[in-house]
């Protein structure tokens, strides 16, 4: 995927993982990373920005496989912050897709513009 799409999503996406449940880091990247392209460099900067802005608390569980596993829980405030980019994810993806989709539905008329003007372009 496209560097510059994923940066501005990846937050969102994180957030959308954790408003399902309460998640620890590893299991947030391994859900994420089976749709997008993504690492631990990329999710746990997110997830300490957005705990110290106070979207999310964090908790300790212990764990059969080492030591206790760090859990992330959205508060209402990371509520209210997700509801306000998915709002704003909603609007931006719809334009994009109202912008797209003039010229995916027209695929024969545009193709016959392209071959006319690379047509006219050989005649000049």
């Amino acid at each position: 995927m496209n560097a510059q799409f994923k940066r501005g999503i990846v937050e969102l996406c994180v957030l959308s993982e954790l408003i399902l449940e309460d998640m620890y880091g590893y299991k947030i990247i391994n859900n994420i990373s089976k749709e997008i392209d993504v690492n631990e460099n990329t999710i746990y900067p997110i997830l300490r920005r957005l705990t110290k802005e106070e979207y999310f608390t964090t908790y300790l569980v212990e764990s059969d496989q080492g030591a206790p596993r760090k859990y992330y829980k959205v508060t209402e405030k990371g509520f209210n912050y997700y509801m306000e980019l998915r709002e704003s994810w909603d609007q931006f993806i719809g334009g994009v897709y109202e912008i797209l989709n003039k010229g995916g539905k027209k695929n024969e008329e545009i193709l016959k513009r392209i071959g006319d003007g690379i047509k006219n372009a050989k005649n000049e």
